[in-house]
């Protein structure tokens, strides 16, 4: 049964009825945009002037107090804000009655301004190689590595970890690398129980490392001792390659000693091309000579 005046399902919506749907879509877009830019502009007040009430971003922005609130709130769930009590000296003594609450920027809201650390890692590792040589470098990079390889440990002390077959603790270890800012996942590599890869979609010292690639070589030796077994590095971020992908063997074994692998014709498996599961579109050919 069909209605009059109902339409059908061959019936095209009329022009003006579209016209005012994607007249929403942008006043919806232009609204979000606008909300946007004016949050940028109070969290760009505090950054430069330090701790302020709504009241005082409502003047300077040349806003309504309950829109600057609005905004306030939204800055605080997001992590961005804390509340605090304003500064008070002796030319600004506190006055009587409830102090207003003033906003500050949080850690987090410093870090999205951006920061020169890698400019300043650089410098002081170029100072460094200046200074002490390659070997200086390549002992910094080691102690870093060892200090991630310790916290990687402790996150792993438990007899879940030493009992794990070898799949297993490769992905215990990528979990751990995950929680220190690597965002890694693992996928199976070569044929069925021949090894493991860890994918890690994040270097937080890629750009450091792209000139300082000791960096790198020094945390591949670290997982190896980590996870126990010998390990070849294929792919990393600072090279340009998309994701650091590190192949894990199942069968090798990793010898102590001076921290390092042991040398290729010792390894109980050496990769080759055709054995390398590609795992995402932007894992590359192992065997990258800037970094094995």
């Amino acid at each position: 049964m069909k209605f009059a005046g109902a339409p059908t399902a061959s019936t095209p919506v009329s022009a003006p009825a579209a016209d005012a749907v994607s007249g929403a879509a942008r006043e919806a877009a232009a609204a979000g945009t606008a909300e946007g830019r004016t949050r940028d502009a109070v969290t760009r007040l505090v950054q430069e002037s330090g701790p302020l009430t709504a009241a005082a971003l409502a003047e300077r922005l040349q806003l309504s107090a309950a829109a600057v609130r609005r905004h306030l709130d939204a800055l605080v769930a997001d992590g961005i804000f804390v509340e605090v009590q304003p500064r008070t000296s002796n030319l600004r003594p506190r006055g009587r009655g409830r102090p207003a609450r003033a906003y500050a920027l949080t850690d987090a809201g410093r870090a999205s301004f951006g920061h020169a650390y890698d400019d300043l890692a650089s410098t002081a590792l170029r100072y460094l190689r200046d200074t002490g040589g390659e070997a200086a470098v390549v002992a910094f990079a080691e102690h870093r590595a060892s200090t991630l390889a310790d916290r990687i440990g402790t996150q792993l002390a438990a007899p879940e970890f030493a009992e794990a077959d070898p799949r297993r603790k490769a992905a215990l270890v990528a979990a751990a690398l995950t929680a220190e800012g690597y965002a890694a996942k693992v996928a199976p590599a070569g044929n069925a129980g021949q090894g493991s890869q860890i994918c890690q979609h994040h270097c937080p010292v890629a750009h450091v490392a792209a000139e300082f690639p000791q960096l790198c070589e020094a945390e591949t030796r670290a997982l190896a001792s980590v996870l126990g077994t010998n390990v070849q590095r294929l792919a990393t971020i600072a090279h340009g390659d998309g994701v650091c992908t590190t192949h894990v063997s199942h069968t090798g074994r990793f010898v102590a000693g001076d921290g390092r692998q042991a040398p290729a014709e010792a390894h109980s498996e050496v990769l080759t091309e055709t054995q390398i599961t590609r795992t995402t579109t932007e894992t590359v050919v192992p065997n990258r000579e800037a970094h094995t």
